[in-house]
């Protein structure tokens, strides 16, 4: 952007506030330079709440949001915080709690239509609800949902109904859980934009949020999405997220290991299988990214003669892009149900009654963990 076109580009924007940027529009404040001579000039979300009706996703550091949710407790607020089954421990926001204070929260799990037809949603449920119990977070509701199929939107809007009150709705997420789309529904649905809106209506709150008026003189308070480093999903370039992220229902693949046997993940990670009797283990990744079963005496000389190539995505252009691999050791109980789970690439389920020691090999800073198995 040139200097004049700089110093003609207003400070903030006449919707929300937000500093205008020019340079990147997965952050708030974008604006296209072609709109900048626009009057008044807003900012690209603003202008799609405005013109379209519907919100556009943009993000913040882990740090910025919790600077952002400061002082919501003492507001009368209703919660919706929106998470991905598919990355569930990824996307929670565990620290939640401690802001939000009183006020009520709609967990909405996004996604669930990657589960196996065969899932009892029951169980599901309670299984989250647990999730939420060891985290310290205290929910009004959990509802299942897919905002892809819109299957359980319109429960979840009429808990929204049923818990507003006179409260303003705060919708909040992880980048790609599908908070855009939570959010268009909210408007659809409960903001009357058939008239235009004029700048005004919407001011600007603290940092970036936008305010959508609702008819009866409340907010619709839309956040951006928190990137949080330990996901997958904010690791790999653009071109290799669809590898990475599911877009269809998950086919578990189950694999009959014996002890010093690894599997490979494209060439995003790998699982070792290091000590315990011969035992089945089922993985629950994304149907794109192909798995490659071999010794483990041969993982690392595999590793390096064919990283970006067999093992891809990603590409050799983009491998030496992510951190260098950090290995993670599991002892597993005999009898225990449990999930090894890596943060954006899945989880691997173990099913047989035996223990067993598993290593994890995966980007420095990967969220992994194990816990009791989803499905």
């Amino acid at each position: 952007m040139s200097q004049e076109h700089e110093a003609q580009l207003p400070v903030k924007c006449s919707g929300c506030g937000i500093k205008l940027q020019t340079e990147n529009k997965e952050i708030p404040g974008f604006i296209p330079e072609v709109a900048y001579d626009r009057d008044p000039v807003i900012c690209q979300r603003c202008f799609r709440i405005k013109n379209y009706n519907e919100a556009s996703s943009v993000s913040v550091n882990q740090d910025e949001f919790l600077r952002l949710l400061s002082g919501i407790g003492e507001k009368n607020a209703l919660v919706i915080h929106i998470v991905d089954l598919f990355d569930f421990e990824g996307s929670l926001i565990s620290g939640l709690q401690r802001f939000v204070g009183n006020n009520p929260v709609i967990l909405a799990v996004n996604k669930v239509d990657l589960l196996p037809k065969v899932t009892n949603l029951n169980k599901m449920r309670n299984w989250v609800q647990q999730r939420c119990k060891e985290h310290g977070m205290k929910t009004e509701e959990i509802i299942l949902c897919s905002a892809k199929r819109n299957q359980g939107f319109d429960r979840l809007l009429e808990s929204v109904t049923e818990l507003r009150g006179q409260r303003d709705v705060y919708v909040v997420g992880a980048t790609n859980v599908g908070k855009s789309t939570l959010i268009n529904r909210l408007i659809s649905d409960y903001s009357d934009l058939d008239q235009e809106l004029t700048t005004s209506q919407y001011p600007g709150t603290t940092l970036d949020t936008v305010k959508i008026p609702l008819d009866d003189g409340h907010y619709i308070i839309d956040t951006p999405g928190i990137v949080y480093p330990w996901r997958y999903s904010e690791l790999v370039e653009r071109q290799d997220l669809d590898a990475v992220m599911p877009a269809q229902t998950l086919k578990p693949a189950v694999y009959q290991l014996n002890e010093g046997q690894s599997l490979f993940f494209g060439g995003l990670g790998r699982f070792d299988f290091v000590q315990g009797e011969r035992q089945s283990f089922t993985c629950f990744i994304s149907g794109t990214l192909k798995i490659h079963r071999t010794k483990l005496e041969r993982a690392d000389a595999l590793y390096q003669e064919h990283r970006g190539e067999l093992l891809s995505p990603p590409g050799t252009d983009r491998m030496d892009k992510l951190p260098q691999w950090q290995r993670h050791e599991f002892r597993i109980n005999r009898g225990s149900n449990t999930d090894i789970y890596v943060s954006g690439l899945g989880w691997i389920k173990l099913n047989s009654t035996e223990g067993a020691v598993i290593a994890i090999h995966v980007p420095k800073g990967v969220k992994v963990l194990t816990r009791p198995s989803l499905i």
